[in-house]
């Protein structure tokens, strides 16, 4: 057991998910964790991994966080294992999504003809809250504040603290003209920031308005929010290793210790802080 408060990434790429990438291939998803506590962030392909642990474990309750319903963000959930198995407790919470209450879309993802198994039969105890779109709450051990970010449909940013420690996950939000100010106060002084960055700022004026953003504008935000660790996510499905090894060291020239997340990378925030202090 870790008090401190840690990240780790089991889904980092955006769209769509692309298989046989060393970075990885699976959709967003990853898990924070401090203490006993532990939160998952999306359910893109990248939760099944993390459902098969959680069966090997003996963990009996998930709490998912979803950014939003978008395909790429809830593709794996039907296939987390654990909503299928009696003892097992699944909470999937977001905010509004602008169309239906949360838990007519989440009954929607297991329905014919779209999937075989109906949300009813599911033999694990699945529930669904709708936050608030500005919601402050506690989790066990960590406490999280989400805010509505820019984006075509709904999509909510969080930040999850625990003793002195935060990590701010946004992604799927398209920068502004100047610094996001919703963003600047949710990421301030945070220790970890994990960004959108699915574009170069070379490709990004084509795709003004698609809802997502670029590493330049990440390290702009950063600095801003005075944060040490900027970590660059939901890669672009076109986007191979060196490709994207060239876009981290870029990023890396204009914000030090910046990184591109990979599956399996595991940060500590206390790490960051210290780092930051040095």
């Amino acid at each position: 057991m870790t008090h401190d408060l840690t990240v780790r990434f089991l889904g980092v790429r955006g769209s769509i998910a692309t298989p046989g990438l060393a970075a990885g291939g699976n959709t967003a998803c990853v898990e924070v964790v401090a203490g006993d506590t532990r939160i998952i962030l999306d359910a893109g392909t990248g939760i099944r991994t993390l459902g098969n642990e959680r069966m090997a474990s003996g963990i009996r309750h998930s709490t998912i966080l979803l950014s939003h319903l978008h395909w790429d963000h809830v593709a794996g959930l039907q296939f987390f294992t654990p909503v299928y198995v009696p003892g097992h407790r699944v909470e999937i919470a977001s905010g509004p999504n602008g169309v239906m209450s949360h838990d007519a879309a989440i009954r929607a993802l297991f329905k014919a003809p779209f999937f075989p198994v109906d949300f009813d039969d599911l033999a694990g105890t699945v529930t669904t809250r709708e936050l608030r779109p500005n919601d402050h709450f506690t989790i066990g051990d960590i406490t999280i504040t989400m805010a509505r970010l820019n984006h075509p449909d709904p999509v909510y940013g969080y930040r999850l603290e625990h003793a002195g420690q935060s990590i701010v996950y946004a992604t799927d939000t398209e920068h502004f003209s100047c610094v996001d100010p919703t963003l600047k106060k949710l990421a301030a002084g945070a220790d970890i920031l994990i960004y959108d960055a699915q574009y170069t700022p070379e490709e990004y004026p084509s795709k003004v308005g698609w809802g997502h953003s670029t590493w330049e504008a990440g390290a702009e935000l950063a600095r801003a929010a005075g944060v040490p660790q900027l970590v660059l996510f939901h890669h672009d499905p076109s986007r191979g290793d060196a490709a994207l090894a060239t876009l981290e060291a870029a990023a890396q020239a204009a914000l030090p210790g910046t990184v591109a997340a990979r599956e399996g990378l595991v940060l500590n925030a206390r790490d960051a802080e210290r780092a930051a202090a040095a």
